[in-house]
């Protein structure tokens, strides 16, 4: 077994090969960029090596610092992680060619399934099924369009050596394939240095379902179940599950039987997953082979009992694989959600800064978070928003649901948006609940972006009650210091009104053993709790049930986040909200006349001049915001009055672009 392995990666992936290793008694080396100096990873490590500026083209990607940071500290082995270099054929051999350990495939392997386009020959050839399309490369956007018509549309454009939804376009129409062959090719090349792009069916309500295999270098090959991870929200993951809810034991035995005779065809050794999309029918086609560790990785570990990072450090030191395939057994459900650091209110744009709290919930038989950030920690704009991966368990899926809907309600987070509001519609949702998915799910569900008013609330009286018993401990510690003071004696008044969602709720409070006594709308909340003033999670048993609302002040009142609802509240005297129905609400600056950056990005392209006119949709700058391209259009008819940035510069979120006339 090796002594000291060297892990290429950050966050929280990074931090999760090290919890590992160190159980196995093995030596860590951490490598960092300069945005990473001050890192979990780099501080969770038994050595850490700095290898470059904080572009990842400059740092994370360069294979050749790397390699020189294991010879310098004697690593025997690399563990990739995933993204960056986990599936670079170069990096692969170049560890080779200097004797150190690659705990991944052979290099041929990656090769092979590294690109789709040959990977879906090798699956064809290996009697997997396989989606119908074109697995040429294609050669320009008129060549994309006479093949998407010989395919029928929808089409599926998506780049050969491709991950991650970058570089993917789904076409519905001649003009939409020409513009999505450019887009598709820019991304492609932009984010992999390859701009090549293939074409292939694209299946209806489709379900993304995939089955991680373990093969060694003895000949086993072995599966371990499917997950399901059709929840997706631009072909990026955000929640996935083990097992699938729509899955049989025929379906689930056969998809197995495919993933394993596929690693067989490339004779691999490792972790990898084989992914298909499956139709209502339960007609199931390959899609491609990641020939590493998934990010989604931990609800199969809990539902299988193992540990794959184990399993891939000795398969990469040459012992065989400690079970068969008539080991594995399935126990349980697991849910992962992913915590990223971006806005869902604003279409989901990337949120970065610097986490001033961050309290994950606290990890048990039922939860458990893989992070790399923590309180004070900051999420650059160099890498991927990802805050943590979020994963819960239970005997049953609903019971898995319900243990995350709790979790997502205790993880504190300040600084930096989040999107826990939308984990939590998503998991609330009926069809969801129902298992009634597909990889539309979120396009069917939320045709129009994500809303504040998409949140679910349960008892819309809730918020009020807890903000009236949180005002009244505060309102019970001011009295009782007050009576410290001779001559100072205050009679804390039952009665309040909460001043929530535009709307006045009359309350009275009184204290009672343990807790208090709300009344709120005619009806008694008893209301269990040990909260203190200053604690961040409010926990409640309320009428006998239990719940966890997050609370911070604001100036006078009180900000309240439960079941991803935030709640602006006031609790003040009857009189006081009499006269509040008085005070004139300031209205907020007219912005119409701007186009402002959604995201903090890079303006790539700038298509207008000033006195230009536009129409409505036309394309006014593109911004590229982690690889990805974001198309910013004209609204209406106008004339462009004032070009307020340069094509080339960074600009920050809400920076005015231009000044319509």
């Amino acid at each position: 077994m090796f002594k000291k392995i060297l892990i290429a990666n950050r966050g929280e992936i990074a931090c999760r090969v090290i919890r590992t290793a160190r159980r196995m008694g093995i030596k860590t080396v951490a490598v960092y960029s300069d945005a990473d100096r001050h890192a979990l990873h780099v501080r969770m490590a038994d050595e850490a090596v700095r290898i470059g500026p904080a572009p990842s083209a400059q740092s994370y990607l360069v294979g050749d610092a790397i390699i020189a940071a294991c010879r310098s500290t004697g690593a025997e082995a690399v563990h990739p992680g995933y993204g960056f270099l986990s599936e670079n054929t170069g990096f692969a051999e170049a560890l080779e060619k200097a004797g150190i350990t690659f705990i991944g495939p052979r290099a041929h392997a990656i090769t092979s399934m590294g690109d789709k386009i040959t990977s879906k020959k090798i699956a064809d050839k290996a009697g997997v099924s396989t989606v119908p399309g074109y697995t040429g490369t294609i050669e320009d956007a008129e060549h994309a369009v006479k093949i998407a018509r010989e395919i029928g549309y929808p089409v599926m454009l998506k780049a050969s050596a491709g991950g991650g939804g970058k570089g993917m376009r789904v076409v519905r129409d001649d003009e939409e394939c020409r513009d999505g062959f450019t887009r598709a090719t820019n991304e492609a090349t932009s984010a992999f240095g390859d701009g090549r792009v293939f074409a292939e069916k694209f299946i209806e309500e489709p379900r993304h379902i995939e089955i991680q295999v373990l093969a060694d270098a003895h000949g086993n090959v072995i599966h371990l179940g499917e997950r399901e991870c059709s929840i997706q929200r631009r072909h990026q993951k955000v929640i996935e599950e083990a097992p699938s809810p729509f899955l049989d034991e025929k379906t689930r035995t056969a998809m197995g039987a495919q993933a394993v005779a596929l690693a067989r065809a490339v004779d691999y050794q490792s972790a990898g997953t084989v992914e298909f999309i499956v139709d209502r029918d339960r007609n199931f086609y390959f899609l491609e082979m990641n020939t590493r560790l998934q990010v989604e990785h931990p609800v199969t570990e809990l539902v299988t009992g193992l540990d794959l990072v184990e399993m891939m450090i000795g398969v990469a030191a040459g012992e065989k694989l400690p079970l068969g395939q008539d080991d594995v057994k399935l126990s349980g459900w697991a849910i992962e959600a992913r915590v990223y650091a971006e806005d869902p209110f604003r279409n989901f744009m990337p949120s970065i800064g610097r986490l001033s709290r961050c309290r994950p919930p606290e990890a048990s038989e039922h939860v458990r978070v893989d992070t790399g950030i923590e309180e004070g920690s900051e999420v650059s704009m160099f890498y991927d928003p990802m805050i943590a991966k979020l994963v819960t368990y239970g005997d049953t899926r609903e019971q898995a649901i319900d243990h995350m809907a709790d979790a997502l309600d205790r993880y504190y987070i300040r600084g930096v948006s989040h999107n826990i509001s939308f984990l939590n519609a998503l998991i609330s949702h009926p069809r969801f609940r129902e298992g009634r998915l597909s990889t539309n799910f979120i396009a069917d569900e939320y045709p129009e972006g994500f809303h504040p008013g998409d949140v679910p609330r349960e008892d819309p009286a809730l918020a009020a009650v807890v903000a009236g018993a949180v005002h009244r401990c505060l309102m019970d510690r001011a009295a009782g210091l007050s009576g410290q003071l001779p001559s100072h004696h205050k009679t804390v008044s039952p009665e309040w009104v909460v001043l929530l969602d535009g709307g006045h709720v009359p309350i009275a409070v009184s204290t009672i053993p343990g807790g208090f006594e709300v009344v709120c709308a005619e009806q008694t909340y008893r209301v269990k709790t040990s909260w203190q003033p200053g604690a961040a999670l409010f926990d409640a048993k309320i009428n006998g049930r239990h719940h966890c609302f997050q609370v911070d002040r604001t100036g006078v009142g009180y900000r309240l986040f439960h079941r991803g609802a935030e709640s602006d509240v006031l609790v003040i005297s009857p009189r006081a909200a009499e006269l509040a129905r008085h005070m004139l609400v300031k209205k907020p600056p007219d912005l119409s006349k701007f186009l402002l950056s959604p995201m903090p990005g890079l303006l790539v392209r700038l298509a207008v001049t000033e006195g230009q006119e536009v129409k409505a949709g036309e394309e006014i700058a593109v911004v590229e915001a982690m690889k990805m391209e974001n198309s910013l259009r004209a609204t209406s008819d106008g004339v462009i009055a004032k070009v307020l940035a340069e094509q080339g510069q960074s600009l920050v979120v809400d920076q005015p672009i231009v000044e319509f006339g």
